[in-house]
């Protein structure tokens, strides 16, 4: 997982460890907890806080205490209440069911030898406190002493049962006795005080960060989960691949795997591993060998496709020096025997706005520093940035140069070293990354005013040394370029005329190209690899795949704009899934074990937000937007003033927004303020139309596949046209609803396992847990 040190820890699963318990051992599928969703990760900001060695971090990871006792897993009726609004297949029926707090008096198993009932207390500081009952006072109220030595008079209904010691670290949560937040997070702190960061919650995974190397992801490891059922091993993310594996050979079903989190929880590591796994069991039923894992070639090309995808999609954020900034869902297909037969990867929400804007305390995609760090100086001269580094360049110098323990230079190596077991020759690469330093020399061209008296942008004195780079390195001309920039040509009835820009529009489309360049560069990036991962003719046609999702989390920032609104669609979409899933699974369960029981859905219907957010007619936020976006005269004022008259009212799941324009929509997770400014430029993503047929007639056959949409053509009259026809414009919008529904019909069409990852604290440091790191509403609905 995620390191920020070079510490590696002792081996948690040695046998001179002391071995989690276990509690009820079962040789029957585990009962799901059917908690709330392992998807409820929130994004939202959080402060830097003193370092604490305590678990209460972990409290924003689970739901709140467990409100009926007894035998959770025999009923899906925990912590419900009403079943209005609820998401449950038609077929059920649902009741309305109150639950009263369980009492704490004359509980069995909570007193240790001296006859004290312990309990726990929610606590402002440290999320909850640990104590003993000392008396029952009058008004249900009870005094107890706590371990940090204060005593405290509270409501009995208040507080939550003490599971007995033995259920210390227990390997799955669903066998605790109380089940409750309190518990729930100190038996996460015990394991990871003791590194067994893998935790299962009834199905779903649950995963911290450690910070540091471990040693449990070794060839020994592999084939010490290959096989075995799950009552036989630890908790792992192996354990978890090795399922889906099983599944897929033996019952022919496709699998999927969803890892999910907030970011610098670990999902694009424990991906990794997901994939590393697969690759190493897939391809032969021998055991793996110690010394190299021997894969074949196809097999190496999967693993070796991650350093590539890092290198372009990847970042340094304030929580995570790693950060995936795109979603990807990885398909590994299989024959019918088992062994690999190809691979494909779809791409989604690539966060091109870092390209040419990024915070102070972060970095731009990993390849810019790479390609100054680590080029050759024969290739530094090629691409004009010979004697060049980090602070030459405006879309590099304001964030960090260095992430701490790692080598830029290292890492360019691995990304060479990674383009050539993908079968990438040399001139493809050396195409592919020349639009890498065309990009930073975009960011260095600089406009001004003509004069103080006139609006009109003209170069700055250096300005056109830099856009003669770029022109060398994207094979165009530069008078046209700059022509294009200045005083581009645009269409007012049957007439061309020459449009005066400001610098302000200058920039912007100069900012523009940039975030276009890198995106069409990084969609023809994965393309290049699918094309080398593709085995048509090897058993491919009847062949079943495992599918491994990493995407963002939901996210609540202070300021949440359209990508938000993306990101927390995409999510919602994903809780439904999971809500759906374990709810029939637990009722063909309980059929098939024939449990008397009555339903009680406590997941959410979420199709009402879905529905405001993508439906056409009524039209929806999306529908509502891409409408604006070829009005001439529509701007983000009259968008969010026409999304008023059309929601305002007419649902509890939309309002106004408090503060200035935008609105506010109730997610699963929480309710989010969405400030609308700039979304109509956004959704219709445009590029200057002038300088894109330049690039579509480039000299440079790489650039000029990347814009052959906007090339022109003539038609039989000899009239040139653009070669996109009309009504096949897609706004970013459009997209990605496009995307996401192609997505999950993929999901539906497979047996899903869920792996949650977490983040024990906000300074990256191994074997601390931070008492408010998680402690937020969009995080407690999920492990109790």
């Amino acid at each position: 997982m995620a390191s920020n040190t070079g510490q590696v820890r002792n081996n948690p699963f040695s046998r001179n460890q002391s071995p989690s318990p276990v509690p009820s051992s079962s040789n029957v599928r585990p009962k799901s907890m059917v908690l709330n969703s392992p998807l409820a990760g929130s994004q939202s900001p959080t402060n830097v806080h003193s370092r604490h060695q305590s678990y209460s971090a972990l409290a924003g990871v689970v739901s709140p205490p467990n409100q009926n006792g007894g035998k959770q897993f025999l009923s899906n009726s925990r912590g419900g209440g009403s079943t209005s609004n609820t998401f449950a297949p038609s077929f059920i029926k649902t009741d309305d069911v109150r639950h009263a707090p369980e009492p704490v008096q004359g509980i069995e198993g909570e007193n240790d030898f001296s006859g004290k009932r312990y309990v726990w207390l929610k606590d402002p500081q440290a999320a909850f406190v640990k104590g003993w009952i000392v008396e029952e006072l009058g008004d249900n109220h009870i005094l107890v002493q706590c371990d940090d030595g204060s005593q405290r008079e509270v409501n009995a209904d208040s507080v939550d049962k003490v599971n007995p010691a033995k259920f210390d670290k227990a390997d799955d949560m669903a066998e605790l006795t109380h089940l409750n937040e309190a518990s729930v997070v100190h038996n996460l702190h015990m394991r990871y005080q003791a590194d067994l960061i893998y935790t299962y919650s009834g199905l779903f995974l649950v995963a911290i960060n450690p910070y540091c190397p471990l040693p449990i992801y070794t060839n020994e490891y592999i084939n010490m989960y290959r096989g075995q059922g799950r009552e036989e091993t630890k908790p792992h993310i192996y354990a978890m691949a090795d399922e889906a594996f099983r599944n897929l050979v033996d019952e022919g079903e496709n699998q999927s795997i969803l890892v999910t989190g907030e970011s610098g929880a670990g999902k694009t590591e424990n991906t990794k591993k997901v994939i590393q796994y697969l690759a190493a069991v897939a391809h032969s039923e021998s055991p793996v060998k110690s010394k190299s894992l021997q894969h074949s070639n196809l097999s190496q090309q999967i693993l070796r496709a991650n350093p590539i995808l890092e290198a372009f999609g990847n970042a340094q954020t304030v929580r995570n020096n790693n950060s995936s900034r795109f979603g990807k869902f990885i398909r590994i297909e299989f024959t019918r025997t088992g062994s690999i037969a190809g691979a494909f990867i779809d791409w989604y929400l690539l966060e091109k706005s870092r390209v040419v804007r990024l915070n102070a305390h972060e970095r731009n995609y990993h390849i810019f520093y790479q390609l100054l760090k680590g080029a050759d100086r024969k290739m530094k001269q090629d691409f004009l940035i010979e004697g060049q580094d980090v602070e030459d360049f405006a879309y590099t110098r304001d964030g960090h140069d260095t992430i701490t323990g790692v080598s830029d230079r290292d890492e360019w190596n691995s990304l060479i070293e990674a383009f050539e077991v993908m079968g990438f020759l040399e001139k493809e690469q050396v195409s592919i990354l020349r639009t890498v330093a065309a990009v930073l020399h975009l960011g260095n061209i600089t406009v001004m005013k003509e004069s103080r008296g006139a609006d009109q942008a003209r170069l700055a004195p250096d300005a056109r040394a830099h856009a003669e780079r770029v022109c060398k390195l994207l094979g165009m001309p530069v008078e046209p370029f700059l022509q294009g920039l200045l005083h581009p040509r645009v269409k007012a009835g049957r007439e061309w005329v020459e449009k005066v820009q400001t610098p302000e529009q200058v920039r912007l489309a100069l900012d523009a190209l940039a975030k276009g360049i890198y995106e069409r560069s990084f969609g023809d990036l994965v393309t290049r690899i699918n094309r080398q991962l593709d085995r048509a003719g090897m058993g491919m046609d009847d062949s079943h795949f495992i599918g491994v999702l990493d995407i963002a989390g939901f996210e609540i920032f202070e300021e949440n704009s359209f990508e938000q609104l993306c990101i927390n669609y995409t999510n919602e979409k994903l809780q439904q899934f999971f809500n759906h899933h374990m709810f029939v699974l637990e009722q063909e369960e309980y059929a098939r074990e024939q449990i008397e029981w009555k339903f009680i859905d406590f997941g959410h219907d979420l199709q009402p937000t879905i529905d405001l957010i993508e439906l056409p007619n009524p039209i929806g936020i999306f529908s509502c937007l891409d409408e604006d976006s070829v009005m001439p005269k529509a701007t983000d004022k009259s968008f969010t003033e026409k999304l008023h008259s059309l929601w305002d009212r007419k649902t509890p799941k939309y309002r106004p927004s408090r503060l200035g324009q935008g609105f506010m929509l109730t997610h699963y997770a929480a309710e989010v303020e969405y400030s609308t400014e700039g979304w109509l430029e956004k959704n219709k993503d445009p590029l200057n139309d002038n300088v894109t047929r330049l690039l579509a007639t480039s000299t440079d056959k790489h650039v000029a596949s990347l814009f052959i949409d906007c090339a022109d053509v003539e038609d039989e009259s000899g009239a040139t046209r653009s070669r996109v026809k009309k009504g096949l414009f897609r706004t970013v919008a459009q997209r990605h609803k496009e995307q996401l529904s192609s997505l999950m019909a993929q999901l539906h069409s497979t047996h899903p396992h869920f792996v949650r990852c977490i983040i024990p604290n906000h300074k990256k440091t191994t074997q601390t847990t931070q008492r408010p790191a998680c402690a937020r509403p969009a995080t407690l609905q999920w492990c109790a």
